[in-house]
């Protein structure tokens, strides 16, 4: 997948970006070097291949230190929101900002 002039012009307009003809034309060569990276990446045969947890685990085993998964902190929602505007069903209600 190789983008072109117009793309670049295209996501620089949605991201609200001026560039310049230098800078266009490098961006353009930068994007499309990491999707010819992606490319050769997505080439690669990995059948077969498990993913890791961790990237030591590829040469030794590896123990995960996980935490017991507890509430550490009491429940301040109904205060945290009295000073809000307008609250629904434990949701703070903000107005519409996307047409």
């Amino acid at each position: 997948m190789a983008l072109t002039p117009q793309d670049i012009g295209r996501i620089a307009h949605l991201a609200r970006l001026e560039l310049s003809p230098e800078e266009s034309e490098r961006m353009l060569a930068q994007l499309n070097g990491f999707f010819g990276i992606v490319e050769k990446m997505r080439a690669v045969d990995t059948t077969g291949v498990h993913p890791l947890s961790h990237p030591v685990a590829a040469i030794q085993d590896i123990a995960l230190r996980l935490r017991e998964d507890a509430v550490g902190e009491p429940d301040r929602r109904e205060a945290n929101q009295r000073s809000a505007p307008a609250v629904e069903g434990g949701l703070f209600l903000v107005p519409k900002v996307i047409e």
